[in-house]
């Protein structure tokens, strides 16, 4: 069988269901494929990375693909992230807290993501999208401006299509990555484990203490994607809508050698040394699955080429699970990849555009990475981690969600216009990364006191995230957003202030960003 597409997507994930069903909101008319080497439907919970979002993944999938409505009625809503500071033997009610007490503006999702991709594969086949599941590529060959792919179905009968665009979403297999040798290191070395129990985990039952069970006010912690801070990692617990937990060990082999959590017994001997607190919640429960990837991060030479072809998701590069960036980067690779299909498709030139696209991708990639690089061995320090946090959190909000929530990623006018005051933002961004480096190789842990910090209560957060859903005019676009930056290097002097003198008293201006917050030594 041979059959000829405007655009054939290889992997049938997340990355390319959503390319998929976005290109044919753009453009009706396009022949599109998708291969896939698993046949739908798929399990419902599916053992995948990518199941908390944050704010640009919840508004793509939300907003610009149009399945609030799925996401609402298949999926938990996320009640933010949620950090527990301290030792490991400590309860949690003796842990320090960062976490909002309330619900703040922006909505999103934890997400199933069999439910998610079964939702997604049934909804773009009722869009004349052809899905070919059950078939792994076998190779993609380039030859007149056109793509040929072979691949093979499980039953061993041969599928041929040509294609005029092929888009590699193939997650780590990446078959278009190792054909045209992209791939490429980063400096940024961190190990994961992660396993799910078929129950619901909720962390609001860890404690009945009064005090701690009254700090939120929906009073559903298990919600949130809950995060076990300490020297050198992080645990994860993510609630899924099938009724069961996703678990997950995130560490820096420096500091935790990833053959001390690689099997599900050594995961269990971990959390037994590591966090003795958290472990009888979930030992004795019978693992449905268990996968670890080591030295996860990886770069990308390129991801969108010249001659028609292009890379999503973890086919192209993957940054870090803290502060769950997947589905935002795919919601970005996959904007510009429909961009330039659609421009092409009526007749415009896109080499240009194409070029500046890949410089602004990267570019988002590589301040993002800024965000791990050499920070794991102080993510056991409050004081450093809540700083970070706010700096973090306003950066994101701020500017990179903010241009993505106005739909100007691909306006050229503006994004040039914006060059100069987006490279300044960079630049405090980087320095501002490199004073929690070298903050976090002191590497201080010290025993939680019980304090609560109220992430609702700081009052730019609030702002800043508020502000995503308050819509503008293009031309004042720019307004805010320099607005938007005024204030993010406002928060740069306060937190490089507060890290060397955390304890010195509030002054009025300090009090209008981050409202009562008190550090402490």
């Amino acid at each position: 069988m041979t059959s000829t597409y405007d655009a054939t997507i290889v992997g049938g994930g997340l990355a390319g269901l959503t390319l998929a069903l976005q290109l044919r909101k753009r453009c009706p008319d396009l022949s599109i494929a998708i291969i896939e080497r698993n046949r739908f439907p798929v399990p419902a919970s599916a053992h995948k990375v990518g199941e908390s979002t944050v704010e640009i993944g919840a508004h793509y999938l939300s907003n610009v693909l149009g399945l609030s409505d799925q996401l609402k009625q298949n999926q938990l809503p996320k009640y933010g992230l949620r950090f527990y500071f301290g030792e490991g033997h400590q309860s949690v009610d003796e842990r320090d807290e960062l976490g909002p007490s309330r619900l703040l503006s922006i909505p999103s999702f934890q997400l199933d993501r069999g439910i998610l991709e079964n939702d997604l594969a049934e909804l773009v086949r009722n869009l004349d999208v052809d899905v070919f599941d059950g078939c792994k590529v076998h190779g993609i060959k380039s030859t007149e401006g056109q793509h040929h792919l072979v691949a093979r179905r499980h039953d061993g009968s041969a599928l041929e299509l040509k294609a005029s665009w092929v888009i590699d979403c193939a997650s780590r297999t990446s078959p278009l990555k190792r054909t045209l040798g992209l791939a490429k290191s980063n400096d940024h070395v961190v190990n994961s484990a992660w396993f799910r129990v078929p129950t619901s985990v909720r962390v609001d039952n860890f404690s009945d203490c009064p005090d701690w069970q009254s700090r939120f006010i929906e009073n559903s912690r298990w919600l949130s994607t809950n995060h076990f801070m300490g020297q050198g990692y992080w645990v994860w617990l993510i609630p899924l809508s099938t009724g069961a937990t996703s678990v997950g060990i995130v560490a820096d082999p420096s500091v935790h050698p990833l053959d001390t959590f690689n099997r599900h017994d050594r995961a269990m001997q971990w959390f037994a040394d590591n966090e003795p607190n958290l472990l009888p919640h979930i030992d004795g429960l019978e693992p449905m699955d268990f996968r670890f990837l080591k030295d996860y991060s990886h770069d990308c030479k390129q991801v969108f080429g010249a001659e028609q072809w292009a890379l999503s998701g973890e086919a192209g590069v993957f940054l870090d699970p803290f502060y769950s960036p997947g589905t935002d980067f795919i919601a970005i690779s996959n904007t510009y990849i429909t961009d330039l299909i659609a421009r092409q498709s009526h007749g415009e030139p896109i080499t240009q555009r194409r070029a500046i696209y890949q410089h602004l991708f990267l570019s988002f990639y590589n301040s993002s990475l800024e965000l791990y690089q050499g920070q794991y061995p102080g993510f056991g320090d409050r004081n450093l981690m809540i700083l970070k946090l706010i700096w973090d959190y306003t950066y994101y909000w701020g500017v990179l969600a903010f241009l993505f929530y106005r739909n100007v990623l691909t306006d050229l006018d503006l994004m040039t216009e914006f060059g100069p005051l987006l490279a300044d933002t960079q630049r405090a961004h980087r320095k501002m990364q490199k004073n929690f480096r070298e903050r976090a190789r002191q590497q201080i842990r010290k025993p939680g006191s019980g304090r609560f910090f109220d992430q609702y209560m700081i009052p730019i957060l609030r702002e800043l995230n508020k502000g995503l859903a308050v819509d503008c005019e293009r031309d004042q676009v720019g307004i805010r957003l320099r607005e938007n930056v005024s204030k993010l290097m406002q928060v740069g002097d306060l937190v490089t202030f507060r890290l060397q003198s955390p304890g010195a008293p509030l002054r009025p201006d300090e009090a209008a960003l981050i409202g009562d917050l008190q550090l402490g030594a």
